[in-house]
């Protein structure tokens, strides 16, 4: 007796096939997402295609995962969601997108033309104007209302997501045109050249003009230059100028960590923002100044700003400066070469003269307390980071520096960790060394929770080879508990870490400090040895004496595992509040 389905429909190219054939000639090997049913018509097609699916159990889950791993290659993530419910779930995912500079390309389907004009026909769901939803989240949105439509409107999507600055793109494309034949012939090659945003040569040699000329030139460089792939730009220039660096958390690993130039990234404390205001000219790359990178806004520079952003909105939107306009990688390598075209500079003389003068002006005053107090810009580094470890052991927070040097010592050299909005990560931003480019990635752009394990999950997919690491505290672990099944399912690599303090636990801090008492920050959580057990994830609970242990050998181990540590951690305390 045959085993056929009497009604089983014969193979048709259709529109679900133009989207994934326009998506493999484009050069995606891989794409996220969850099936519905208006976007039935795209998920059939992938399964005849060479594209690989990973599915995730919520939408703004599949998300997060498809950011981390454009944010691991350097490349566009497609996301494929179904309307309405769907779409709608994608929106923070989306937004930390933005905030990160991901290319993520996400695909939703739409309720049949008919429904598509803002009239009420009661399709399932439907919405008045689904894309007006993502307008001011993404980059570009882009339509497709026919088959033929299909592929330009990929590659159109696609250019924009990878133009820079990157970021998230949303196409959407009626149910009934995924499902409806193709009139045309397969997708072969597709064009979607990213725009190029170079530097105007006038503005990079005023930059240079100001630099060379500065007596205690300063760099921060932020997460345009990770994303630009510009750290090699950055290191040169440096070393050409003499100039100490401070990264963002957005830009952690834009610079080496011990370099002697290195100002490494406490950005949340008083005295590196002293050093960055006492710059006589400023040079930051990549960078909006925005509240994390400004000290909450109490950044006053009282010398000159140079900016590079390839962001329009973001020049000069903090601070006056001489903007660039431009891609952080051809505006640093247009300004090395520059620079290198001017000759030598003693640096040291330089931060010599600059101290001297300071003396002269403000007899014994601290004009340059940030740290210029040394002979050469090495000298000054160095003292500003003793001040800073000085602050920080003054405040009893033993528990919290261990926890994190044995999360360090654990993660193996070229591993990734990936980081949730948690007070473990809080210290991060601060003080982890990456150890490599591109190594840390967490959600302090748009500062959603839940993050931090499905990123895990998608830089596992960039790259299954090398374990990875996710941090999140039991609050923001809630948010993304059903992508242990994710990880069990394709056997990914990666370890979660869960700090347990039975609560939202930073906003446990925030409210006591600002109002005597919490609310609403307790939780009753689930036993996540057991749970994780459940999905067939080995699981350990830790003590901050065995942490390091015990998470060394989860890294090692192949597949999927899960850390348990019951501790409650603090934060430093903040600086901005009196500057």
């Amino acid at each position: 007796m045959s085993t056929t389905h009497p009604t089983a429909p014969q193979h048709r190219r259709t529109g679900g096939d133009l989207v994934v054939e326009s998506l493999a000639a484009l050069g995606a090997r891989t794409v996220f997402g969850l099936p519905g049913q208006h976007a039935l018509g795209v998920f059939d097609a992938l399964r005849r295609s060479t594209l690989r699916y990973v599915g995730l159990r919520v939408e703004n889950n599949a998300g997060f995962a498809a950011d981390a791993y454009a944010r691991a290659t350097h490349g566009v993530a497609p996301l494929l969601v179904s309307t309405g419910p769907g779409a709608l779930m994608t929106l923070a995912a989306l937004q930390e997108a933005a905030a990160g500079s991901a290319a993520v390309l996400a695909i939703g389907s739409q309720v049949p033309l008919a429904g598509i004009g803002g009239g009420r026909h009661g399709y399932l769901h439907e919405l008045t104007d689904q894309s007006a939803s993502f307008r001011g989240v993404v980059k570009s949105v882009h339509t497709a209302r026919t088959a033929s439509q299909i592929p330009s409107a990929v590659a159109a999507a696609w250019e924009s997501a990878l133009s820079a600055p990157h970021g998230p793109v949303w196409l959407e494309i009626p149910q009934d045109v995924l499902l409806a034949e193709a009139g045309i012939p397969p997708v072969g090659e597709l064009e979607a050249t990213p725009r190029e945003l170079l530097p105007r040569p006038e503005l990079i040699a005023a930059a240079a003009d100001r630099l060379t000329g500065a007596r205690r030139p300063v760099i921060l460089a932020g997460g345009g230059v990770v994303r630009a792939g510009a750290e090699a730009e950055l290191l040169a220039l440096a070393e050409q100028l003499g100039a100490p660096v401070a990264t963002t958390f957005g830009g952690k690993g834009a610079f080496p960590w011990e370099h002697p130039l290195s100002l490494q990234s406490w950005l949340e404390d008083r005295y590196t923002t002293t050093f960055l205001e006492d710059a006589d000219t400023l040079l930051v790359v990549g960078s909006g100044l925005g509240e994390l990178s400004s000290n909450y806004h109490t950044f006053r520079p009282l010398g000159q700003v140079v900016q590079i952003e390839a962001d329009l909105g973001k020049l000069e939107s903090n601070h006056a400066a001489l903007g660039i306009h431009a891609d952080a990688r051809a505006a640093l390598a247009a300004l090395v070469k520059e620079v290198g075209e001017r000759g030598p500079r003693d640096t040291g003389e330089a931060f010599e003269e600059a101290e001297e003068a300071e003396e002269a002006e403000e007899a014994g005053g601290a004009g340059g307390a940030g740290g210029a107090g040394g002979p050469a810009p090495e000298a000054a580094v160095s003292d500003l980071l003793a001040r800073v470890r000085d602050r920080i052991a003054g405040q009893q927070l033993d528990l919290e520096q261990q926890v994190l040097a044995s999360v360090r010592d654990a993660l193996p050299d070229g591993a990734v960790s990936c980081w949730d909005m948690t007070i473990l990560a809080y210290w991060a931003w601060s003080a982890f060394d990456p150890r490599r480019t591109n190594a840390l990635h967490s959600a302090q752009g748009a500062g959603g929770l839940g993050y931090g394990f499905p990123a895990a999950l998608g830089v596992a997919v960039a790259d299954p080879a090398r374990p990875v690491l996710a941090v999140s505290g039991d609050g923001g672990a809630m948010y993304s508990i059903a992508e242990l099944a994710t990880a069990r399912q394709y056997d990914l690599p990666v370890t979660w870490l869960i700090v347990d303090d039975g609560g939202y636990g930073i906003l446990r801090e925030y409210m006591t400090d600002a109002f005597g008492e919490a609310t609403a920050t307790e939780l009753t959580r689930p036993d996540f040895v057991a749970l994780a057990e459940s999905f067939g994830v080995p699981a350990v609970r830790t003590s901050p004496e065995q942490l390091r242990t015990d998470l060394a050998a989860a890294l090692a181990a192949p597949g999927p595992s899960v850390v348990v540590l019951p501790a409650r951690l603090r934060m430093f305390a903040p600086t901005h509040l009196n500057p």
